[in-house]
């Protein structure tokens, strides 16, 4: 029998504005046409969504060429090089772009800096696939992609005069500082972009995990481990003092974490749906456990649905009038 006498559920949590889109964006994507569609790269990355969306009818690729000519293919959240563009135009596939608006943003800033005759440092994380999106925007340009301050001080990129840093969206906060700030000593006229790339969700939630933490002993994160975003919510809690997991569901939960522990913190990632979060509300709050929310931040934030389905859905609209 576990000691836990208090639950505290982190708000905000789970799924974000750009996840939410991208989820609605398939399902409505499949109520237009039918199954199958193809979703290029796994929609977000949480095994659940996925398993759910292909229950529906969507079939999750890795390359184009695994979709027939004139198929519906949705783009996934975390955005695509520009090659995939090309290659989708030239296979005549029904193209729905489901890139999250913040990332957009990022490959528009690698657009404009290159342009104005800026060097580009990214940092992020090696071969994920949102920075494999941003650096095929102009993959001549051989962006350098640093990690961590070590990876500043192995730059190799000269000194150039107009230098700008971009970030993936999904980072740790408190180490991108780190690296940023070892960016600025190591070239002081580097330049930030106009508004930070770290999306709203991912300081939202590690901000909300860094108060759980301080007042909790055992931190659960809800996500997928494929997840940069939950991934980094568990970090940030250890980071914080809590002992913290990664869990994808209910079924990956040790009763032995929870031996003389009286208050736990649950957060989840911003692809986790919110049900898997309850699920293990309900394993942990047996009789006379105190389920609270843990309010840090209110988030309002919604996207319009993405360009391609309004122009279908005036298209629908228009034949049937």
């Amino acid at each position: 029998m576990h000691t836990v006498k208090k639950i505290l559920l982190a708000s905000p949590r789970g799924f974000c504005a750009g996840v939410a889109r991208a989820v609605k964006a398939v399902e409505d994507t499949l109520e237009i046409f039918g199954a199958p569609v193809y979703v290029k790269h796994e929609i977000v990355h949480n095994t659940h969504v996925v398993a759910a969306l292909h229950q529906k009818g969507a079939i999750t690729i890795e390359d184009l060429k695994e979709a027939p000519e004139g198929a519906v293919v949705v783009f996934s959240a975390h955005g695509s090089p520009r090659a995939h563009y090309v290659e989708a135009r030239a296979r005549q596939v029904r193209l729905i772009d489901a890139t999250c608006p913040l990332v957009t943003k990022v490959h528009l800033e690698v657009q404009r800096f290159l342009k104005d005759g800026y060097t580009i440092v990214y940092i992020g994380h090696k071969g994920h696939v949102e920075g494999i999106g941003v650096l095929g925007e102009v993959p001549e340009a051989k962006i350098p992609v640093v990690e961590t301050v070590a990876g500043v001080a192995a730059l190799a990129i000269g000194n150039p005069e107009k230098l700008v840093y971009l970030t993936q969206t999904t980072l740790s906060i408190d180490d991108t500082r780190a690296v940023i700030d070892a960016l600025k000593e190591r070239y002081p006229q580097i330049v930030a972009p106009p508004l930070e790339d770290i999306c709203y969700a991912t300081t939202n939630r590690q901000t909300a995990v860094k108060e759980l933490a301080k007042v909790t002993e055992l931190v659960l994160i809800v996500g997928s481990a494929s997840s940069s975003n939950s991934t980094r919510l568990m970090e940030t809690a250890r980071a914080y003092g809590a002992t913290a997991y990664l869990v994808n569901d209910v079924t990956a939960l040790d009763p032995q974490w929870f031996v003389g522990v009286a208050t736990v913190g649950i957060s989840a990632g911003a692809s986790a749906p919110e049900h898997l979060v309850q699920d293990i509300v309900e394993h942990i709050a047996i009789e006379g456990v105190v389920v609270e929310d843990f309010i840090v931040k209110p988030e309002t934030m919604k996207f319009s649905e993405p360009l391609e389905l309004m122009k279908i859905r005036a298209e629908l609209n228009k034949n049937q009038a």
